[in-house]
């Protein structure tokens, strides 16, 4: 039977998930358990301190008393997701972090961001089978409002995603980028 460190070690490898493997069966096994607690999340009004005690029990580790996440927040996996201190996540985000999505320190998100860690196979006969491949989001970034990050991208420390971009490349740190796909539009003029 796979445990949550045989799990996470296997997706770290980039190891697919094929469907209907036990990898497979633990993944939907954990979604459950994160979709209790972001419905939790979601219902009604939480203090700042319920929301961090929500998502402390969602990744299983502590969360920095200076993240702060405002709901709506969708989660399919939790167990994978890494904030830094003074992350903002704005409402309505959807984190896909089966394939391990880390947020670095001063970073924020704009709201209707989604980050996704996981891919499915081309062949028709195996797109029940995933390929996972981690996000890294920098120190000081800023995600504008209904960015997709696709899996498998680091997003350098201090760049800026525009609004509504889909961001299918590594961005450079200190850049500004956007767009679909996303493209370098010029450099911050700061040094993170």
């Amino acid at each position: 039977m796979t445990d949550l460190q045989e799990f996470l070690d296997h997706v770290a490898r980039g190891a697919v998930i094929t469907a209907r493997s036990e990898q497979h069966a633990y993944l939907h096994g954990v979604a459950q358990a994160a979709f209790r607690i972001t419905a939790e999340l979601n219902t009604g009004y939480h203090s700042p301190e319920q929301v961090r005690a929500l998502l402390t029990r969602l990744t299983g580790r502590a969360v920095d008393e200076s993240v702060t996440v405002f709901p709506p927040f969708h989660c399919e996996f939790g167990r994978n997701l890494t904030f830094g201190r003074d992350v903002f996540v704005n409402m309505g985000c959807r984190f896909q972090d089966a394939g391990g999505i880390t947020i670095g320190d001063g970073t924020l998100i704009g709201h209707g961001a989604t980050i996704v860690t996981l891919d499915h196979a081309v062949d028709p006969a195996r797109c029940g089978d995933m390929i996972p491949a981690p996000v890294v989001i920098g120190r000081r970034v800023w995600l504008g409002a209904c960015v997709t990050v696709v899996p498998g991208v680091t997003i350098g420390d201090g760049a800026i995603v525009g609004a509504g971009a889909v961001v299918t490349k590594d961005v450079p740190a200190d850049t500004i980028v956007a767009g679909v796909p996303a493209r370098v539009l010029r450099e911050t003029g700061y040094h993170s």
